[in-house]
């Protein structure tokens, strides 16, 4: 039997290529959708969090936001009590862009589910939580991410 992380693995690239295409024209990639979205769903986000919430080192999250930064998407600020934390905030440009960021999202899931019965659906759904559920603990258990 194939391991099955690999078929995991290779329909996230696919989200993300597809991201990529319907995105293009906006000026982000497919990788900065998520980060828009936590980003646009909590104004103010302390940095440090979107690579906890988002699973992503730090030096990722911190190029990713220097470049949504110059593109108009996000501004960053320091924390008034913690100088050395920076907040992030959506700009207008991306809260214009957030129904589409929405949209596309909820497009990927109906075209990759349109021939899955609903029950088989849930059940997939299920499934895939208790996969997230153990390997957050796998990883909280040796010193890494938090599910947030």
């Amino acid at each position: 039997m194939e391991p099955f992380m690999k078929p995991v693995h290779q329909l996230s690239r696919c989200f993300i290529l597809y991201r990529d295409k319907q995105l293009c024209s906006e000026g982000i990639t497919g990788y900065q959708q998520s980060y828009l979205i936590k980003i646009c769903d909590n104004p103010g986000i302390p940095q440090e969090q979107l690579s906890k919430i988002l699973y992503v080192n730090k030096s990722s999250v911190t190029r990713q936001l220097a470049m949504l930064e110059k593109a108009g998407f996000i501004t960053r600020s320091p924390h008034e009590e913690d100088k050395r934390q920076l907040l992030v905030f959506p700009t207008q440009k991306a809260i214009d862009l957030y129904p589409k960021l929405r949209q596309v999202i909820r497009q990927w899931n109906a075209a990759l589910l349109e021939n899955i019965p609903q029950e088989q659906q849930e059940v997939f759904s299920a499934f895939l939580h208790q996969l997230l559920d153990r390997a957050v603990t796998l990883v909280q258990e040796e010193g890494g991410c938090k599910k947030e």
